[in-house]
């Protein structure tokens, strides 16, 4: 298959996937295959077709992002990857899976990318990016209802009585502390997280489950699986370590849909997407009983991920408006040692450059405002406040863990190296 041209002047080297019209079988995308390599390139900008999604519909005037003049020359300034070895910008882009890259500082696009196809009016899947824009819009909804995070989740949602998420605090399921039973795990097949969790969110392919009807399973939706299947963790305390868990979202999504009395996608769209004047109309995918997934379901183009980003640089102010609580957005990086200490009780994290995550954000330097919304398979919202810097990254990386991965720590060390020239 040759390669195409888009809009940006990126080639389009599918490797066969979705070739013809219609494709063939060996190239076709399908459920199965999505996440697999190399249908992942096809299927991360196409999330709409490859599952079900809700519309969350852009607002406001259009933002202002002026091209820098520069920007060629940008791309081809010398960078490292993680072995030291040195070259342009935009051919370690291409060498470390990246679908899409921008720099944004203040109104002015200081580089951009796009690669494998994708381009600046299409939709990429966050994946876990969108735990951090729920937290967002969780403080929107504590501001409005005074909701207290020292308390049970179960004060919120009472269905979650008996379940492993009573003892908890809400401070503590944002925190991933919440000491459940439930693992995340992404390879093993026959694991609950294989076996329940992601065919319950509708993005993990189990045969036939797309087709369960809700009266043939007691784990329907994702909410059915928080209230019905999540147990506490006798060994553990609530509080005590962090444990990456995708459930931990849901839950934070839950709360804010039971208390405002709209949908996740519908307060995020009110409260944040129609606000930061995007470009485009967003996604985000939902489970099986069409309720958004908070986990890691959105969806939009680079730019306006670019956007989210700016949005947090600017501790929630935009177009005039105070859209974000100014407190919550500082509280992230307002850390102690009880924080490091939680962080640093889990081994599994220790050869990354993370020294903290809080709030549902991954955090390098506090100090320097240093920090970003992370998703498996290489999706960042990397945030700068020393350098004034956001730059937003879309990846199809073959592996869905960012722990000791060669691709995705050579792409955060360039954004790292980036900034601090900026």
């Amino acid at each position: 298959m040759s390669g195409r041209k888009d809009a940006k002047g990126s080639v389009n080297d599918q490797s066969g996937v979705m070739t013809g019209l219609p494709p063939t079988r060996e190239s076709q995308v399908t459920f199965a295959n999505y996440i697999s390599r190399p249908y992942n390139r096809w299927a991360f900008r196409n999330m709409d077709v490859v599952t079900h999604t809700a519309m969350m519909p852009r607002g406001g005037p259009l933002p202002v992002m002026n091209v820098s003049g520069q920007a060629e020359r940008y791309g081809d300034q010398s960078v490292s990857d993680i072995h030291g070895t040195k070259m342009p910008l935009r051919d370690l882009l291409k060498t470390y899976s990246a679908d899409g890259f921008i720099v944004l500082k203040e109104d002015e696009i200081l580089f951009e990318q796009y690669l494998n196809g994708y381009s600046e009016h299409q939709r990429h899947i966050w994946y876990s990016m969108t735990k951090s824009l729920v937290s967002t819009a969780f403080g929107i909804l504590m501001d409005q209802y005074d909701i207290d995070l020292t308390a049970s989740p179960a004060q919120y949602v009472e269905e979650l009585k008996g379940s492993g998420f009573e003892r908890t605090t809400i401070q503590q399921v944002l925190n991933h502390a919440s000491a459940i039973a439930f693992k995340e795990n992404y390879v093993d097949t026959e694991s609950d997280f294989a076996r329940f969790y992601a065919p319950a969110i509708n993005l993990g392919y189990v045969p036939g489950a797309r087709d369960v009807q809700p009266e043939e399973t007691d784990i329907y939706g994702v909410y059915d699986f928080l209230a019905r299947f999540i147990e506490a963790e006798p060994e553990n305390i609530p509080g005590d370590s962090f444990e990456y868990n995708s459930a931990n979202a849901d839950l934070i999504g839950w709360i804010i849909a039971r208390v405002s009395g709209m949908s996740v996608q519908e307060f995020i769209g009110e409260h944040i997407w129609r606000h930061i004047g995007s470009n485009h109309d967003a996604a985000i995918v939902v489970d099986r009983a069409y309720m958004a997934v908070a986990t890691g379901g959105m969806t939009s183009t680079l730019r306006d991920a670019a956007l989210f980003g700016r949005l947090i640089l600017n501790r929630g102010f935009v177009n005039g408006k105070q859209c974000v609580p100014k407190a919550w957005i500082d509280e992230t990086i307002n850390l102690n040692d009880q924080d490091r200490l939680r962080y640093a009780a889990n081994p599994l994290y220790v050869e990354e450059a993370w020294q903290y995550y809080k709030n549902m954000w991954w955090i390098i330097d506090p100090e320097r405002g240093e920090y970003a919304a992370v998703g498996i398979h290489g999706q960042v919202i990397y945030i700068n406040r020393a350098a004034n810097t956001v730059i937003a990254q879309f990846s199809s990386q073959a592996t869905a863990s960012q722990v000791g991965s060669e691709d995705f720590r050579s792409k955060l060390s360039v954004m790292r190296q980036l900034t601090q020239s900026t």
